[in-house]
């Protein structure tokens, strides 16, 4: 048999199928056990939010999300403290770190998610290049964190950054 290629049209909707489906078992999850989720996000400009928030019944389960494009933002809204941001910059793991726990302290939610990164096509260095993003998540009082690189122009690196973020926060979340 000869192998079946898809659609450009039909790669995007197994993409979405494959986002709504986790965002359902996160939903699923959550509401077992009672919890509320915050978002705190940078490169991605609130798209983790907007999915989220795409689900219908998400007032159930999502909390807030925080959109903290700059340094200041993320010290502001999040607690994060300047002298982090200054020494580490605004994409290292102390910064996801700090959003994340930030996330929880300046809301309701029992459990968060972070993102920052260089999503491009400007801003990347040698140490940090366009495609870097640090993950933080906040579960069952522990917090994780993980950097990524992905490939691609600005649109896939956040694409990229939100599929991945919900893909690891669902493997953090008790079954």
């Amino acid at each position: 048999m000869a192998p079946t290629s898809l659609s450009k049209s039909e790669l995007l909707a197994q993409e979405l199928q494959a986002l709504e489906a986790n965002l359902t078992q996160i939903s699923l999850r959550l509401l077992a056990r009672r919890r509320l989720l915050a978002t705190a996000e940078s490169c991605t400009g609130g798209m983790i939010a907007a999915a989220c928030t795409d689900l219908s019944g998400s007032s159930q389960w999502f909390e807030r999300g925080f959109v903290t494009y700059s340094n200041e933002a993320k010290a502001e809204m999040l607690g994060v403290p300047p002298g982090l941001i200054e020494q580490h910059g605004a994409v290292s793991e102390p910064v996801a770190r700090a959003m994340a726990d930030g996330a929880l302290a300046h809301s309701r939610a029992q459990v968060s998610l972070a993102v920052t990164g260089v999503a491009g096509p400007t801003g990347g260095t040698e140490a940090k290049p366009v495609g870097t993003v640090w993950f933080a998540w906040c579960v069952g009082g522990e917090t994780h964190s993980e950097m990524q690189h992905f490939a691609g122009d600005r649109a896939a690196v956040r694409t990229a950054t939100l599929r991945y973020a919900l893909k690891r926060l669902l493997s953090l979340l008790p079954a």
